[in-house]
Parts: structure tokens; C-alpha cells; sequence
């Protein structure tokens, strides 16, 4: 079946949606409940962890779901749009504690809020990216799809970075909780606009190949197939990394960066951060693609962009070029584009894991293979915001709101530990992928479309 532009256009908007709901979540919320409400980091960290945990453990069981719902609307459409009104609901929630009550309250009222975010989050997002397989079965459509979600995406993480903290500052009038509420307020809205829009032009080509699994099955389906298990963690290891970033960030241009405007010097870099991850989703990867170089090199090459980016970054800050945005945008502008890349890499590796694992087994897994790309970006997330919570616990940073006279000053060590914790700890974690990948990673693109003419001839 082949692909529209309608449909294309749709399933973008879809991601542009979702990912800026994702983004405010996993980027926001440890200093939305840390900095500007004073929760301990440590804590928040590790209710984050938990509740992302928990919610990931749930994730193969929506796959089940899914693939036992049929309906007239479809296997994946009625999940989609009940998961993203509740999910928006819960997002405000999120981003509208009760600043004013005891601590003991505002804990539990944040641990029960958030494991409620990521559930509802999960209806959603395992059948938008079931859908991949579903609407069309030839690699190239499915790649093209990828790379249309995964840029789209981007986008919508990219307009989170840019604009959250600037809007927080314009709707709040120097109220940065007021500020959250609305800015949670006005994604939650575009969120369901864009959902339904994929919800009405999206459709579904059910060839009746999809099965229905038990819970046997589909754990034999996570784990019975390499490929998949392989590019999972490969993706846990790179969102771990970008998140690690993503929480440390802010803090750096708050506290080190510093200044009164240091939220526009946030802004700007997130906007030339952002700009570099579309340019090299858009642009970067179909140029590379377009000179025949396989996916699997591109894929070194991106890791390497970034580690490029996080030892200059880091160099910069210890010679003495900590308040130059210039110059600290251009490591920036490398790691973003580079994760711009690999954001699209990872989803063309999975989907093509689909077909892998239907040659091994007989069966199309899309719902249960895909549910662990959602498992998995949520255990790395949790993961990389209970390091973030720790760390700024060790390193002794201490947070306040804009509320206060100034801001507070940290020590020396502490901002040393902040640029060495926003570095090297991904840089490890990018290191640890390419070591996996280089090992273990087998679905070149010449044996992709092997796979395909075995599986279509």
C-alpha cells in the first residue's frame, strides 16, 4: 500500500504532538518539582525512576491489548485517541501540584500524578508507533515513515527546548509555577489537536498478519529475537546519554552560565540545539542516504559526532569560555544533530527487526517489538533522571526559584561536578552503544533487503 502525502503529513503532526508532551515531561519535571517547588532531588529522582520502571513493565501488556482490539475504526486508532485525551488531562495535573501544602502531600501527590502520566502516555504512544508496519510493508515506506515520525518528533522536542522556559517566564510574569501550569496547559491542547489529525487520515492496511500473543508469547517475542533486543539497547543507551544532557542543561545555564538573562541564553542555545537536530534528521541523514553510505556506518558516525561535541563542550568550560554562548553552541550544535541522526537510525533499525523477526518465527510482532522501544526509552529516562538526582544531591547544588532577590551561588566543586556529570556520563553511555553495536548488530541494510525478498518472494 502506498503512502500519501495526507497520510505522511498526518502521522507527523501526530509526532510533533507527542514528543512535546515526552519533552516537557522528561525534561522539566525534576526542575519543576526540584528547583521551583523544593522537593529533594534525590527523591524526585527516584520516584521517576520508579514510576517509569513500573509504567515500562506495563508496556508489553499494551501491546497484548492492542493487538486484540479490533474495531471498526482499526487495531491502533481508538487507543490513540482515548490514551492522548486522558494523557493531556494528567499532563496539566502534572504541572499543577498544590505548591501551597505540606511536603509530605506534594510527595505523594507527585508519585501518584506521575505514574498516571506514564500509563496513560503508553495508550498512546505503543499503537502510534505500531503503526509503522501496519499502514504499508515495503522497507523503503517504512523507512520514509521513520524518518517522517523521527523528524517530526524532533521537532517537537526541539520546540519544547526552545521556547518552554521563555513561555513559563511570559505566562507566569515572573511566577515560574504559575508559569508551567499554563505553558502544560497550552502543549496539552496541541497535543490532542495533532493526535486527532493522525487519528482521521491515518489508515490502517490489516492484512490479518498481526496475531494475537499470550503473555507467553510476547515475552518469548521480546526476548527471542537479537535484533530487536539488540537495538533496544542500543536505544537505551543513547536516550540515556541525551537525557542525562537534557537534565543537567538547565541547571548548567541557571547556576554556571548564570546572569540575569540566563533564560534567554537557555532559549537561544536550545533554539540553535533544536534547529542542528531537525538539520540533521532533514538534512544530514537523506544526504548521507542519498550517497549510499549504509545505515549501520552512518549510525558510527553519528556517535562519533556527538562524542566530539561533549569533549569540546567540556573542554570549554575548564579553559575558561563558560559565559561565551558562541562558542558553547557549537559543541551543541554538534550533539544535537548527531542525536537528530540517531533518533531515526534507532526506528529504522526496529522496524526492520519486525521483518527479522517474521523470517525466524512466522508471525509479525509489530505491537510487542515496538512496545519495547517505549519500555525501554521510559527504564533509560528513569534511569537518567535518578543519575541527575543523585548527582545534583552529591555534587551539593542548591536550588531556588526566580522568586527570590538572587540566585543562589554555587561553589566551585559543585560546578565543576555539574560540567563533568553533563559530559562524561554520557559520553560513556555513547561508548557502551557503539561497543554493543559493533558486536552484536547484524541488520545491515544489504541483509535488510534479503530479509525482504525472502519474505515477499
Amino acid at each position: 500500500m502506498k503512502l500519501s502525502l495526507k497520510q505522511k503529513v498526518a502521522f507527523g503532526l501526530g509526532a510533533v504532538g507527542k514528543d512535546m508532551v515526552y519533552a516537557l515531561s522528561a525534561s522539566y519535571v525534576m526542575f519543576y518539582y526540584q528547583d521551583t517547588l523544593h522537593l529533594s532531588a534525590t527523591f524526585v529522582g527516584l520516584i521517576l525512576m520508579i514510576a517509569r520502571v513500573f509504567d515500562a513493565l506495563n508496556d508489553p501488556f499494551m501491546g497484548i491489548l492492542v493487538a486484540k482490539t479490533k474495531t471498526r475504526w482499526g487495531r491502533f486508532r481508538p487507543w490513540l485517541f482515548s490514551g492522548t485525551v486522558l494523557n493531556a488531562v494528567v499532563l496539566y495535573a502534572l504541572f499543577s501540584a498544590p505548591f501551597d501544602a505540606p511536603a509530605g502531600t506534594l510527595m505523594v501527590y507527585f508519585s501518584v500524578v506521575y505514574i498516571l502520566w506514564g500509563v496513560t502516555y503508553t495508550m498512546m504512544d505503543i499503537p502510534y508507533w505500531s503503526m509503522i508496519p501496519a499502514v504499508t510493508d515495503t522497507p523503503k515506506d517504512r523507512e520514509n515513515l521513520s524518518v517522517v515520525g523521527r523528524t517530526c518528533a524532533g521537532v517537537g522536542s526541539a520546540l519544547i527546548a526552545m521556547f518552554t522556559m521563555l513561555a513559563v517566564g511570559i505566562f507566569g510574569g515572573g511566577n515560574d509555577i504559575i508559569g508551567f501550569r499554563y505553558v502544560a496547559l497550552a502543549v496539552a491542547v496541541i497535543f490532542v489537536i495533532t493526535e486527532i489529525i493522525c487519528c482521521i487520515f491515518m489508515k490502517e492496511n490489516d492484512t490479518g498478519k498481526m496475531q494475537v500473543a499470550s503473555v507467553r508469547e510476547m515475552f518469548k517475542a521480546l526476548f527471542g529475537n537479537d535484533q530487536a533486543l539488540i537495538v533496544v539497547c542500543t536505544i537505551v543507551l543513547i536516550n540515556m546519554s541525551l537525557y542525562l544532557t537534557s537534565n543537567f542543561i538547565i541547571y548548567f545555564f541557571k547556576y554556571d552560565f548564570g546572569g540575569e538573562g540566563w533564560k534567554g541564553s537557555y532559549t537561544l542555545f536550545s533554539t540553535i540545539g533544536g534547529a542542528f537536530q531537525i538539520l540533521g534528521m532533514m538534512v544530514l541523514y537523506p544526504i548521507l542516504r542519498g550517497r549510499k553510505v549504509p545505515n549501520e556506518k552512518i549510525f558510527l558516525v553519528a556517535i562519533a559526532m556527538a562524542v566530539f561535541g561533549y569533549a569540546v563542550l567540556l573542554a570549554l568550560c575548564f579553559t575558561g569560555f563558560t559565559h561565551n554562548l558562541i562558542l558553547l553552541a557549537v559543541p551543541g550544535a554538534a550533539v544535537f544533530a548527531a542525536n537528530g541522526v540517531l533518533s531515526v537510525l534507532t526506528t529504522v533499525f526496529l522496524s526492520g527487526s519486525v521483518d527479522y523477526g517474521e523470517l525466524r518465527t512466522g508471525r509479525r510482532e509489530e505491537s510487542v517489538i515496538f512496545s519495547m522501544q517505549t519500555f525501554v526509552v521510559k527504564a533509560a529516562s528513569g534511569v537518567a533522571v535518578f543519575l541527575t538526582g543523585i548527582g545534583l544531591d552529591l555534587i551539593g547544588l542548591v536550588g531556588n526559584t526566580d522568586e527570590e532577590a538572587t540566585i543562589v551561588q554555587q561553589s566551585a566543586s559543585t560546578l565543576t561536578g555539574l560540567r563533568l556529570l553533563m559530559t562524561i556520563l554520557p559520553i560513556i553511555g555513547l561508548f557502551v552503544a557503539v561497543m554493543v553495536f559493533k558486536k552484536k548488530f547484524k541488520l545491515t541494510d544489504a541483509y535488510s533487503e534479503e530479509i525482504h525478498r525472502q519474505l515477499r518472494g
